[in-house]
């Protein structure tokens, strides 16, 4: 027998299993984390740009861009040395802010903020907080060639600098996490955020636009669209990290905006991409703990994973702890309706974000029988189609002890793709 520890939340489940029985989808070598002097020598050789020190002078105002509580990106140890090298380099601490891209998140709580930026910088940096409803910090800098206002955060053109400070991740449509993302949709109005998520989905065919994807930038309309909308703004300089399964900067992408996450994108799907062979019938995955499972939304990212690697009318058993609950308190409202192309017709007459991520959950209710394992109450997860357990043994209970299966282990860094049976 062989033995893993699952993640959940902050804690795991202990599970054994038959390696004739179970395959163990994960990626590549684990790599471990760079020091302070290795990320130095990244931000010393940036892709396409100069250094940050030649960039930014004395007297000038900058931003950094950080992530919410929803990633992990080793963003303090990389905020921390950025911080040291503008203050070395003459940037008075007073002159610099942080802000946090949240999109339509919940706001950043002062604990997470401590613990993104290491009570060190939160101390000494003013920090900033962005809301997507809040017009009165809101300002059009441009339409996109598709017609969509660029609407976006007021300290973005208040700030001499801009700098992007974020992590690569599979996304089940905009491709990759990081880079562009942190300006569009991280700073931009509820009403941006909308029209270009809305790219994603395809009303004539009540279904996904072509094109758009997991680990998928070229020709994808929702990526693009957030590639025009941070050009506006053309931010300074960008930090685009790659993290192992304990949080750690294991690589890092330094330079211009674009390309240097474009760059990061390319070995991030290198590292984390798999092929799994033939399909099979029943896959146990966990997001890979907090902060990947830390609400339903985020937790459907390892669930989209999942489902590449299980045939047809198979079993998906996902660990999620969902201690944050379901990402929003509306989200339930679209399980309302009684199918997915029921909510797809409801979707396209009145679209929103969460609509298309509760769209897809339910598509893949409808194709798999999938088991959560979750803190979240019965009651809501029946709601979405899913069956709720309290334990990993219990979403075993009376699943065949013989079925071949796959397992896993952090859902939300994996791109698989995978044969019919």
């Amino acid at each position: 027998m062989a033995s893993l520890e699952l993640k959940y939340g902050k804690s795991h489940f202990y599970f054994e299993f038959d390696p004739d029985r179970f395959a163990v989808l994960c990626p590549t070598k684990e790599l471990p984390g760079l020091s302070d002097i290795e990320i130095g020598r990244r931000l010393d050789s940036p892709i396409e740009s100069p250094p940050i020190e030649a960039i930014v002078h004395p007297g000038e105002k900058v931003l950094i861009v950080v992530p919410d509580a929803t990633r992990e990106v080793g963003c303090g140890q990389i905020v921390n040395l950025l911080v040291r090298r503008l203050i070395a380099n003459g940037t008075e601490p007073s002159d610099i802010s942080i802000i946090f891209a949240t999109g339509i998140h919940r706001p950043v709580t002062e604990d997470e903020k401590r613990s993104i930026l290491t009570p060190f910088i939160f101390q000494r940096i003013k920090t900033l907080d962005h809301s997507a409803r809040e017009l009165t910090r809101i300002e059009q800098v441009g339409v996109t060639s598709s017609g969509i206002p660029v609407e976006l955060n007021r300290a973005l053109s208040e700030n001499r600098h801009v700098i992007l400070v974020g992590g690569i991740s599979f996304h089940y449509f905009a491709g990759f996490a990081g880079g562009r993302k942190l300006v569009c949709p991280g700073l931009a109005s509820s009403r941006t955020i909308s029209a270009t998520h809305k790219l994603a989905f395809d009303c004539s065919k009540r279904s996904r636009r072509g094109g758009v994807g997991t680990a998928l930038l070229e020709g994808n309309a929702v990526h693009e669209a957030f590639v025009e909308a941070a050009g506006m703004i053309e931010p300074a300089f960008a930090c685009n990290s790659i993290v192992n399964s304990a949080g750690e900067v294991t690589d890092l992408f330094c330079g211009h905006w674009n390309q240097s996450h474009l760059k990061a994108c390319e070995e991030y799907s290198h590292r984390n991409s798999v092929k799994a062979g033939a399909k099979r019938s029943l896959v146990i995955v966990s997001c890979g703990g907090s902060p990947y499972d830390i609400n339903l939304i985020q937790a459907h990212k390892s669930i989209d994973a999942a489902t590449k690697a299980c045939s047809d009318g198979g079993t998906i058993i996902v660990l999620a702890e969902c201690f944050d609950g379901l990402g929003r308190n509306d989200f339930l409202k679209w399980y309302e309706f009684g199918t997915s192309e029921e909510l797809a017709d409801r979707l396209c007459e009145s679209y929103q974000v969460n609509g298309q991520t509760a769209w897809s959950l339910l598509k893949k209710a409808e194709q798999f029988d999938i088991r959560l394992v979750s803190a979240l109450p019965k009651t809501s997860v029946e709601k979405m189609r899913v069956r709720h357990f309290e334990s990993l043994a219990l979403a075993l209970d009376g699943l065949s002890s013989d079925v071949e299966g796959f397992i896993i282990p952090d859902g939300a860094r994996l791109n698989i793709t995978a044969d019919e049976m």
